[in-house]
């Protein structure tokens, strides 16, 4: 009796749902570390993969680095083309150093863990990272789009002082644009369970493992999508309309050719790119596969990049050869 009374008591009351709140607190797990799967459901393929991946993230380093040499040595390189080019290089080893080593570290570790704080600062330094990638692509269109529709006018609209202000501008728009999903990502309640389904953190296999609700999280992600990458693409795909209805005027078969092969490595590098990243970031939920799309633009594009820039440029060919030639000389 005595019970039922200090029971209905209305400090008592308050006291005894304080506490009930207070033993659920103490009884949530908090998540101080997450677990990259990666490719684990693959144990016997775990040290090849990492000796393709090593393989492919020298390729891209050494080959983007040398891109950035070529054009910094050689003045036929210096334009405003080869200005961007070897920006969206430096870019591209950035990219891929963000998730290439993390990747390498989980595919021979047995523990196969990142840090809470360090998880997110890798989901923000990726998505900023590839969204400058999304902007700067379509700064390159613009100015092949200037090169070929103004090209008396082109030198004095491109100067040095437009092209620092232009190659900036991507790198400010895409860490402010990743900005905000990823700040709403990790305001999100995570108290388990703590595995990634894939071999870094990102954005939907986050908020997949919240424990409050991610809407708002998934919105600001899409919305973070159509802005940097759909956006973008539909910049891309105009400007390239009226290159080629620009470059179909021209009379000479020599003349058409030298203005397509200046937007070819351009134009396979933005479909290679945009294709992989629309169909991942385009869903905010998510799938099993969004891994396997996404070691195709971190991994494979990145490594491809430094050969489509060489392979399908005479200009790029020409100074290589000729750096070739003057480092055997020196030898002998």
């Amino acid at each position: 009796m005595y019970y039922r009374y200090f029971y209905d008591f209305p400090v008592s009351k308050s006291l005894l749902v304080a506490y009930k709140i207070k033993m659920q607190i103490a009884n949530k797990t908090v998540v101080n570390e997450f677990f990259l799967l990666g490719f684990s459901n693959f144990p016997l393929f775990q040290h090849f993969l990492f000796c393709a991946v090593l393989l492919a993230y020298t390729i891209c380093v050494f080959g983007n680095f040398t891109i950035i040499l070529l054009v910094r040595s050689e003045p036929s390189l210096h334009s405003p083309m080869y200005f961007f080019i070897s920006s969206f290089t430096v870019l591209e080893i950035m990219f891929a150093s963000v998730t290439i080593p993390k990747l390498l570290a989980i595919l021979i570790q047995t523990r196969k863990t990142i840090s809470f704080f360090g998880c997110f600062v890798q989901m923000y330094a990726f998505n900023a990272l590839g969204e400058t990638e999304c902007y700067l692509l379509a700064i390159m269109v613009f100015d092949r789009y200037l090169a070929i529709n103004n090209p008396l006018r082109y030198p004095a609209i491109m100067h040095s002082h437009f092209c620092y202000r232009l190659a900036a501008l991507p790198w400010f728009l895409g860490f402010v644009t990743s900005f905000i999903p990823s700040i709403f990502t990790f305001s999100l309640d995570f108290c388990g369970p703590n595995e990634v389904d894939h071999f870094f953190c990102d954005l939907a296999p986050l908020q997949n493992l919240a424990c409050s609700d991610p809407s708002i999280s998934n919105i600001t992600t899409s919305l973070a999508a159509v802005v940097a990458t759909v956006l973008p693409f539909f910049t891309i795909v105009g400007f390239y309309i009226h290159i080629i209805h620009t470059v179909l005027k021209i009379e000479s078969t020599e003349g058409k050719s030298k203005a397509f092969s200046t937007c070819s490595s351009h134009l396979i590098v933005a479909s290679l790119f945009y294709g992989s990243a629309i169909i991942v970031y385009t869903r905010p939920k998510g799938s099993h596969y969004d891994k396997f799309f996404a070691l195709m633009y971190t991994v494979i594009i990145p490594v491809l990049n430094p050969f489509i820039y060489t392979f399908r440029n005479r200009e790029v060919k020409n100074a290589l050869r000729k750096i070739i030639r003057q480092f055997t000389n020196f030898l002998h």
